[in-house]
Protein backbone atom coordinates (compact mmCIF):
# COMPACT_ATOMS: atom_id res chain seq x y z
CA UNK A 1 0.00 0.00 0.00
CA UNK A 2 2.79 2.46 0.91
CA UNK A 3 4.41 1.72 -2.46
CA UNK A 4 1.94 4.02 -4.19
CA UNK A 5 3.06 7.02 -2.16
CA UNK A 6 5.95 7.51 -4.57
CA UNK A 7 3.45 8.55 -7.25
CA UNK A 8 2.84 11.80 -5.33
CA UNK A 9 6.32 13.02 -6.33
CA UNK A 10 4.97 13.75 -9.81
CA UNK A 11 2.63 16.40 -8.40
CA UNK A 12 5.07 18.44 -6.33
CA UNK A 13 8.77 18.70 -5.50
CA UNK A 14 7.68 18.69 -1.86
CA UNK A 15 6.88 14.99 -2.19
CA UNK A 16 10.20 14.09 -3.83
CA UNK A 17 11.31 12.20 -0.74
CA UNK A 18 8.40 9.77 -1.21
CA UNK A 19 10.26 8.37 -4.20
CA UNK A 20 12.01 6.10 -1.71
CA UNK A 21 8.86 3.97 -1.40
CA UNK A 22 9.33 2.51 -4.87
CA UNK A 23 12.56 0.76 -3.84
CA UNK A 24 12.21 -2.85 -2.74
CA UNK A 25 15.19 -2.69 -0.39
CA UNK A 26 13.65 0.18 1.58
CA UNK A 27 10.24 -1.46 1.73
CA UNK A 28 11.76 -4.79 2.75
CA UNK A 29 13.51 -3.11 5.68
CA UNK A 30 10.27 -1.36 6.57
CA UNK A 31 8.33 -4.64 6.38
CA UNK A 32 10.79 -6.40 8.69
CA UNK A 33 10.76 -3.60 11.26
CA UNK A 34 6.97 -3.29 11.14
CA UNK A 35 6.41 -7.01 11.66
CA UNK A 36 8.95 -7.13 14.49
CA UNK A 37 7.64 -4.10 16.37
CA UNK A 38 3.98 -5.10 16.05
CA UNK A 39 4.86 -8.61 17.27
CA UNK A 40 6.71 -7.28 20.31
CA UNK A 41 4.02 -4.70 21.11
CA UNK A 42 1.13 -7.16 20.81
CA UNK A 43 2.92 -10.24 22.13
CA UNK A 44 2.04 -9.84 25.80
CA UNK A 45 -1.61 -9.11 25.02
CA UNK A 46 -1.86 -12.18 22.78
CA UNK A 47 -0.21 -14.38 25.42
CA UNK A 48 -2.53 -13.10 28.16
CA UNK A 49 -5.57 -13.67 25.95
CA UNK A 50 -4.50 -17.21 25.06
CA UNK A 51 -3.80 -17.91 28.73
CA UNK A 52 -7.24 -16.61 29.77
CA UNK A 53 -8.84 -18.85 27.14
CA UNK A 54 -6.89 -21.78 28.64
CA UNK A 55 -5.48 -22.91 25.31
CA UNK A 56 -2.52 -24.63 26.92
CA UNK A 57 -0.22 -26.89 24.93
CA UNK A 58 -1.09 -30.58 25.53
CA UNK A 59 2.11 -32.42 26.51
CA UNK A 60 2.33 -36.08 25.57
CA UNK A 61 2.09 -38.48 28.50
CA UNK A 62 4.82 -40.65 30.00
CA UNK A 63 3.22 -43.69 28.37
CA UNK A 64 3.67 -42.00 24.97
CA UNK A 65 7.16 -40.52 25.22
CA UNK A 66 8.63 -42.00 28.44
CA UNK A 67 11.61 -39.93 29.72
CA UNK A 68 10.84 -37.00 27.42
CA UNK A 69 7.67 -36.39 29.43
CA UNK A 70 9.85 -35.68 32.47
CA UNK A 71 11.97 -33.18 30.51
CA UNK A 72 8.98 -31.34 29.04
CA UNK A 73 6.46 -31.78 31.85
CA UNK A 74 7.12 -28.26 33.12
CA UNK A 75 5.78 -26.88 29.82
CA UNK A 76 2.26 -28.16 30.49
CA UNK A 77 -0.20 -25.29 30.26
CA UNK A 78 2.03 -22.96 28.25
CA UNK A 79 -0.33 -21.28 25.78
CA UNK A 80 -0.21 -22.50 22.21
CA UNK A 81 -1.73 -21.13 18.98
CA UNK A 82 0.76 -18.25 19.18
CA UNK A 83 1.12 -18.67 15.43
CA UNK A 84 -1.80 -16.26 15.05
CA UNK A 85 0.69 -13.55 16.04
CA UNK A 86 3.08 -14.64 13.26
CA UNK A 87 0.38 -14.95 10.60
CA UNK A 88 -1.26 -11.69 11.64
CA UNK A 89 1.91 -9.59 11.69
CA UNK A 90 3.21 -11.02 8.42
CA UNK A 91 -0.06 -10.24 6.65
CA UNK A 92 -0.32 -6.76 8.18
CA UNK A 93 3.24 -5.89 7.21
CA UNK A 94 2.90 -7.30 3.69
CA UNK A 95 -0.37 -5.46 3.06
CA UNK A 96 1.32 -2.26 4.23
CA UNK A 97 4.61 -2.49 2.35
CA UNK A 98 4.23 -4.85 -0.65
CA UNK A 99 2.46 -4.47 -3.99
CA UNK A 100 -0.65 -6.62 -3.60
CA UNK A 101 -1.20 -6.64 -7.37
CA UNK A 102 1.90 -8.86 -7.67
CA UNK A 103 0.80 -12.45 -8.47
CA UNK A 104 3.51 -14.00 -6.28
CA UNK A 105 2.42 -11.88 -3.31
CA UNK A 106 -1.19 -12.89 -3.92
CA UNK A 107 -0.38 -16.61 -3.86
CA UNK A 108 1.78 -16.17 -0.76
CA UNK A 109 -1.06 -14.42 1.07
CA UNK A 110 -3.42 -17.22 0.06
CA UNK A 111 -1.06 -19.95 1.26
CA UNK A 112 -0.35 -18.10 4.51
CA UNK A 113 -4.03 -17.68 5.40
CA UNK A 114 -5.20 -21.17 4.40
CA UNK A 115 -2.31 -23.05 6.00
CA UNK A 116 -2.74 -20.89 9.09
CA UNK A 117 -6.44 -21.76 9.26
CA UNK A 118 -5.66 -25.47 8.92
CA UNK A 119 -3.14 -25.21 11.74
CA UNK A 120 -5.63 -23.26 13.85
CA UNK A 121 -8.26 -26.00 13.51
CA UNK A 122 -5.62 -28.60 14.35
CA UNK A 123 -4.51 -26.68 17.48
CA UNK A 124 -8.10 -26.04 18.54
CA UNK A 125 -8.97 -29.73 18.42
CA UNK A 126 -5.88 -30.62 20.43
CA UNK A 127 -6.72 -28.06 23.08
CA UNK A 128 -10.37 -29.09 23.29
CA UNK A 129 -9.56 -32.80 23.52
CA UNK A 130 -6.59 -32.19 25.87
CA UNK A 131 -4.32 -34.49 23.86
CA UNK A 132 -1.81 -34.35 21.00
CA UNK A 133 -4.24 -35.63 18.35
CA UNK A 134 -5.74 -32.89 16.20
CA UNK A 135 -6.80 -33.09 12.56
CA UNK A 136 -6.24 -36.58 11.21
CA UNK A 137 -3.06 -36.99 9.17
CA UNK A 138 -4.76 -37.95 5.91
CA UNK A 139 -7.25 -35.10 6.15
CA UNK A 140 -4.46 -32.63 6.90
CA UNK A 141 -2.43 -33.79 3.90
CA UNK A 142 -5.48 -33.59 1.66
CA UNK A 143 -6.13 -29.97 2.64
CA UNK A 144 -2.45 -29.08 2.28
CA UNK A 145 -2.28 -30.53 -1.22
CA UNK A 146 -5.51 -28.76 -2.19
CA UNK A 147 -4.13 -25.41 -1.00
CA UNK A 148 -0.80 -25.99 -2.76
CA UNK A 149 -2.49 -27.08 -5.98
CA UNK A 150 -4.70 -23.98 -6.07
CA UNK A 151 -1.69 -21.70 -5.50
CA UNK A 152 0.45 -23.37 -8.16
CA UNK A 153 -2.49 -23.73 -10.51
CA UNK A 154 -3.08 -19.98 -10.37
CA UNK A 155 0.53 -19.22 -11.37
CA UNK A 156 0.45 -22.04 -13.93
CA UNK A 157 -2.57 -20.59 -15.71
CA UNK A 158 -1.63 -16.91 -15.37
CA UNK A 159 0.00 -15.81 -18.67
CA UNK A 160 2.66 -13.61 -17.02
CA UNK A 161 3.97 -16.41 -14.76
CA UNK A 162 3.07 -19.59 -16.64
CA UNK A 163 6.31 -20.11 -18.60
CA UNK A 164 8.44 -19.11 -15.61
CA UNK A 165 6.74 -21.42 -13.14
CA UNK A 166 7.07 -24.44 -15.43
CA UNK A 167 10.87 -24.37 -15.38
CA UNK A 168 12.97 -26.49 -13.07
CA UNK A 169 16.45 -25.43 -12.00
CA UNK A 170 19.08 -27.10 -9.87
CA UNK A 171 21.58 -25.07 -7.80
CA UNK A 172 24.78 -23.94 -9.55
CA UNK A 173 23.49 -24.67 -13.08
CA UNK A 174 22.88 -21.69 -15.39
CA UNK A 175 20.10 -23.20 -17.45
CA UNK A 176 16.92 -25.06 -16.43
CA UNK A 177 17.16 -28.86 -16.52
CA UNK A 178 13.52 -28.72 -17.67
CA UNK A 179 12.47 -25.66 -19.68
CA UNK A 180 8.83 -26.78 -19.49
CA UNK A 181 7.64 -29.40 -17.01
CA UNK A 182 4.11 -29.16 -18.39
CA UNK A 183 1.40 -30.64 -16.16
CA UNK A 184 4.14 -32.20 -14.02
CA UNK A 185 4.42 -28.70 -12.55
CA UNK A 186 1.08 -29.31 -10.83
CA UNK A 187 2.50 -32.41 -9.16
CA UNK A 188 6.07 -31.51 -8.21
CA UNK A 189 5.62 -27.95 -6.97
CA UNK A 190 2.72 -28.69 -4.60
CA UNK A 191 5.00 -31.35 -3.08
CA UNK A 192 7.49 -28.59 -2.25
CA UNK A 193 4.86 -26.59 -0.37
CA UNK A 194 3.40 -29.59 1.48
CA UNK A 195 6.84 -30.98 2.29
CA UNK A 196 8.08 -27.65 3.65
CA UNK A 197 4.91 -27.14 5.68
CA UNK A 198 5.22 -30.50 7.40
CA UNK A 199 8.99 -30.18 7.85
CA UNK A 200 8.62 -26.94 9.81
CA UNK A 201 5.79 -28.52 11.77
CA UNK A 202 8.08 -31.38 12.83
CA UNK A 203 10.85 -28.94 13.77
CA UNK A 204 8.58 -27.05 16.13
CA UNK A 205 9.28 -29.14 19.21
CA UNK A 206 11.70 -27.06 21.29
CA UNK A 207 11.54 -23.46 22.51
CA UNK A 208 12.49 -21.12 19.69
CA UNK A 209 13.87 -23.84 17.41
CA UNK A 210 11.49 -23.39 14.47
CA UNK A 211 11.22 -19.61 14.80
CA UNK A 212 15.01 -19.20 14.97
CA UNK A 213 15.58 -21.35 11.88
CA UNK A 214 12.82 -19.42 10.11
CA UNK A 215 14.83 -16.22 10.57
CA UNK A 216 17.96 -17.57 8.88
CA UNK A 217 16.04 -19.30 6.08
CA UNK A 218 13.90 -16.22 5.50
CA UNK A 219 16.95 -13.95 5.33
CA UNK A 220 18.61 -16.17 2.74
CA UNK A 221 15.51 -16.22 0.59
CA UNK A 222 15.08 -12.46 0.95
CA UNK A 223 18.42 -12.18 -0.89
CA UNK A 224 17.52 -14.90 -3.40
CA UNK A 225 14.17 -13.37 -4.31
CA UNK A 226 15.66 -9.88 -4.62
CA UNK A 227 18.28 -11.20 -7.01
CA UNK A 228 15.65 -13.13 -8.99
CA UNK A 229 13.76 -9.90 -9.62
CA UNK A 230 16.79 -7.78 -10.59
CA UNK A 231 17.40 -8.13 -14.33
CA UNK A 232 21.04 -7.03 -14.38
CA UNK A 233 22.15 -9.12 -11.40
CA UNK A 234 20.10 -12.19 -12.36
CA UNK A 235 20.67 -12.32 -16.13
CA UNK A 236 24.03 -10.63 -16.67
CA UNK A 237 25.98 -11.30 -13.50
CA UNK A 238 24.81 -14.35 -11.53
CA UNK A 239 22.88 -16.17 -14.29
CA UNK A 240 20.00 -17.22 -12.06
CA UNK A 241 16.27 -17.51 -12.90
CA UNK A 242 14.73 -14.07 -13.52
CA UNK A 243 11.20 -12.75 -13.33
CA UNK A 244 10.37 -9.06 -12.92
CA UNK A 245 7.77 -9.82 -10.23
CA UNK A 246 10.02 -12.04 -8.11
CA UNK A 247 11.84 -9.18 -6.39
CA UNK A 248 8.68 -8.11 -4.58
CA UNK A 249 8.75 -11.43 -2.71
CA UNK A 250 11.82 -10.17 -0.83
CA UNK A 251 9.42 -7.86 1.03
CA UNK A 252 7.34 -10.86 2.07
CA UNK A 253 10.52 -12.64 3.22
CA UNK A 254 11.53 -9.61 5.25
CA UNK A 255 8.10 -9.47 6.90
CA UNK A 256 8.43 -13.16 7.81
CA UNK A 257 11.89 -12.57 9.28
CA UNK A 258 10.68 -9.62 11.35
CA UNK A 259 7.64 -11.54 12.54
CA UNK A 260 9.71 -14.61 13.48
CA UNK A 261 12.15 -12.41 15.41
CA UNK A 262 9.28 -10.74 17.23
CA UNK A 263 7.75 -14.09 18.10
CA UNK A 264 11.13 -15.41 19.21
CA UNK A 265 11.17 -12.59 21.78
CA UNK A 266 8.51 -14.56 23.67
CA UNK A 267 9.22 -18.04 22.33
CA UNK A 268 12.91 -18.29 23.31
CA UNK A 269 13.79 -20.72 26.11
CA UNK A 270 11.93 -20.89 28.46
CA UNK A 271 9.03 -20.19 26.13
CA UNK A 272 6.05 -18.14 27.26
CA UNK A 273 4.06 -19.18 24.19
CA UNK A 274 4.22 -21.84 21.46
CA UNK A 275 3.41 -21.18 17.81
CA UNK A 276 1.50 -24.46 17.46
CA UNK A 277 0.42 -25.79 14.08
CA UNK A 278 -1.15 -22.39 13.40
CA UNK A 279 2.34 -21.01 13.00
CA UNK A 280 4.42 -23.97 11.86
CA UNK A 281 2.15 -25.15 9.02
CA UNK A 282 1.80 -21.58 7.80
CA UNK A 283 5.53 -20.79 7.98
CA UNK A 284 6.40 -23.98 6.12
CA UNK A 285 3.86 -23.17 3.43
CA UNK A 286 5.31 -19.67 3.09
CA UNK A 287 8.88 -20.94 2.74
CA UNK A 288 7.91 -23.54 0.15
CA UNK A 289 5.98 -20.96 -1.88
CA UNK A 290 8.79 -18.41 -1.57
CA UNK A 291 11.29 -20.95 -2.93
CA UNK A 292 8.99 -21.58 -5.90
CA UNK A 293 8.59 -17.85 -6.60
CA UNK A 294 12.33 -17.44 -7.16
CA UNK A 295 12.71 -20.91 -8.77
CA UNK A 296 15.08 -22.09 -6.05
CA UNK A 297 12.95 -25.00 -4.85
CA UNK A 298 15.76 -27.53 -4.70
CA UNK A 299 18.04 -25.07 -2.93
CA UNK A 300 15.57 -25.14 -0.03
CA UNK A 301 17.10 -28.50 0.86
CA UNK A 302 20.37 -26.68 1.58
CA UNK A 303 19.11 -23.37 2.98
CA UNK A 304 16.46 -25.06 5.13
CA UNK A 305 18.66 -28.02 6.03
CA UNK A 306 17.51 -28.16 9.67
CA UNK A 307 13.90 -28.52 8.55
CA UNK A 308 14.91 -31.23 6.06
CA UNK A 309 17.00 -33.02 8.69
CA UNK A 310 14.06 -33.05 11.10
CA UNK A 311 11.67 -34.43 8.49
CA UNK A 312 14.13 -37.05 7.24
CA UNK A 313 14.77 -38.29 10.78
CA UNK A 314 11.07 -39.07 11.14
CA UNK A 315 10.88 -40.77 7.74
CA UNK A 316 13.98 -42.88 8.44
CA UNK A 317 12.80 -43.77 11.95
CA UNK A 318 9.39 -44.98 10.74
CA UNK A 319 10.85 -46.85 7.75
CA UNK A 320 13.50 -48.56 9.87
CA UNK A 321 11.03 -49.66 12.53
CA UNK A 322 8.56 -51.04 9.98
CA UNK A 323 11.23 -52.87 7.96
CA UNK A 324 13.55 -54.13 10.71
CA UNK A 325 11.74 -53.55 13.99
CA UNK A 326 14.63 -51.33 15.14
CA UNK A 327 14.89 -47.60 15.66
CA UNK A 328 17.77 -45.52 14.31
CA UNK A 329 17.29 -42.71 16.81
CA UNK A 330 16.33 -42.73 20.46
CA UNK A 331 13.37 -40.66 19.36
CA UNK A 332 12.34 -38.61 16.34
CA UNK A 333 12.28 -35.82 15.27
CA UNK A 334 16.02 -35.72 15.75
CA UNK A 335 16.06 -32.84 18.24
CA UNK A 336 14.50 -35.21 20.78
CA UNK A 337 17.25 -37.75 20.05
CA UNK A 338 19.86 -35.29 21.28
CA UNK A 339 17.76 -34.42 24.32
CA UNK A 340 17.66 -38.10 25.28
CA UNK A 341 21.43 -38.28 24.78
CA UNK A 342 21.69 -35.82 27.65
CA UNK A 343 22.00 -32.49 25.85
CA UNK A 344 20.28 -29.55 27.54
CA UNK A 345 17.36 -28.18 25.55
CA UNK A 346 19.10 -24.81 25.13
CA UNK A 347 22.21 -26.54 23.76
CA UNK A 348 20.18 -28.44 21.16
CA UNK A 349 18.44 -25.23 20.11
CA UNK A 350 21.62 -23.15 19.86
CA UNK A 351 23.51 -25.80 17.89
CA UNK A 352 20.63 -26.28 15.48
CA UNK A 353 20.53 -22.50 15.00
CA UNK A 354 24.24 -22.58 14.17
CA UNK A 355 23.62 -25.32 11.61
CA UNK A 356 20.80 -23.24 10.13
CA UNK A 357 23.04 -20.17 9.80
CA UNK A 358 25.77 -22.21 8.09
CA UNK A 359 23.17 -23.81 5.78
CA UNK A 360 21.86 -20.40 4.76
CA UNK A 361 25.38 -19.18 3.96
CA UNK A 362 26.11 -22.31 1.92
CA UNK A 363 22.89 -21.76 -0.02
CA UNK A 364 23.88 -18.18 -0.84
CA UNK A 365 27.34 -19.34 -1.93
CA UNK A 366 25.76 -21.34 -4.74
CA UNK A 367 24.83 -18.07 -6.42
CA UNK A 368 28.47 -17.64 -7.50
CA UNK A 369 29.05 -21.27 -8.41
CA UNK A 370 27.86 -21.51 -12.00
Amino acid sequence: MLYYLHLLKDHSDFFEILNIFQYQTFRAAGAALTAFLVSVLLGNKVILKLTSLKVGQPIRTKEEVHRLAELHGIKTGTPTMGGILIVGTVLFSVLLWARISNPFIQTLIFVTITMGLLGFVDDYRKVMKKNSVGVRGKAKLLVQFAVALIAIGYLYLLPETSAYIRQLFIPSVKFPIFADMGVLTLVLLPLVIVGASNAVNLTDGLDGLASGCTVTTGLAYAALTYVAGHQVIAKEYLFVPFHPSAGEVSIFCAALVGSALGFLWFNCHPARVFMGDTGSLSIGGMLGMIAICCKQELLLIVVGFVFVMEAMSVILQVASFKLTGRRIFKMSPIHHHFELLGWEESKVINRFWIISIISAMLGLMTLKIR
